[in-house]
């Protein structure tokens, strides 16, 4: 009853009370996305994402990034708040010294911001976007810091190298040879594990959540390659098929992949 009498002395005043409770769910709203800082944004992103970015490296060069050079400067800012000087305060000390880092930085910003606003944490034009804002301010990553690609091999020193390759002892000779061999990226050769291997038919499978594309792959093994295989299936100690020689080969102490250094 207090309620109804409630209502009815503010319809008297020209105050709808369900216009004024919807009212207050939104400010509340408009409250808590002001209250979700960049930090707690970037985060939430990083968690969201980290399930479909099959590499942890990658996950961690994402939070370090974030957490050395975006956190300090607006990690206490409203993500709402965010704006084009902010960012700039971010990227401008590091993009002459640390081009690349602060390029990768900028998109990864801007992928928050994004997400943010998808969120409803905040409206607008996203001030990281580079194409047609931080373009026309910024000079473009590749004028200042040109790309040095490893040069290839030419394929008729090919013959020569594998054979030399072969005389070579160590578990990253023998994961090269191997990646040659099958034509598969480094990640997959090194992450290889011994229940992916069929012996007996001279088959190695990758199942789907190893693959870049999400698809099983199978691979015929040349003699060579299936001469390697067996050579380490005889000095296996873990899961491995290339493990790390950094990890003890003794007692109940699990292998790890040889590192991609």
């Amino acid at each position: 009853k207090e309620l109804a009498r409630a209502a009815r002395i503010k319809l008297s005043q020209g105050i709808d009370p369900i216009e004024e409770n919807r009212a207050a769910r939104r400010k509340m709203i408009a409250d808590l996305a002001a209250a979700l800082n960049f930090q707690e944004a970037a985060k939430r992103y990083i968690d969201s994402q980290e399930p479909i970015w099959k590499n942890s490296k990658h996950v961690q060069q994402w939070r370090n990034t974030i957490d050395t050079y975006a956190v300090p400067k607006i990690g206490a800012l409203a993500v709402g708040d965010v704006a084009l000087t902010d960012v700039l305060a971010v990227l401008e000390p590091i993009w002459h010294s640390k081009t690349e880092t602060a390029s990768r930085l900028r998109g990864r910003i801007e992928a928050i911001l994004d997400w943010a606003a998808a969120r409803g944490y905040r409206t607008g034009s996203n001030p990281a976007r580079w194409k047609g804002l931080l373009d026309k301010i910024l000079p473009a990553p590749g004028k200042i810091a040109t790309v040095d690609h490893h040069r290839a091999l030419p394929y008729s020193e090919l013959p020569g190298f594998v054979l030399k390759l072969a005389e070579q002892h160590g578990m990253g000779a023998r994961a090269l040879e191997f990646a040659i061999l099958t034509a598969c990226r480094s990640g997959e050769v090194r992450g290889a594990t011994w229940d992916e291997f069929d012996l007996q038919s001279a088959i190695w499978t990758i199942p789907a959540n190893r693959m870049k594309a999400k698809k099983e792959h199978r691979i015929p093994l040349s003699p060579r390659a299936l001469q390697i295989v067996t050579d380490l299936e005889k000095v296996a100690f873990c899961e491995f098929v290339f493990p790390s020689s950094h990890q003890p080969k003794t007692g109940n102490a699990k292998g790890a992949p040889l590192s991609d250094m």
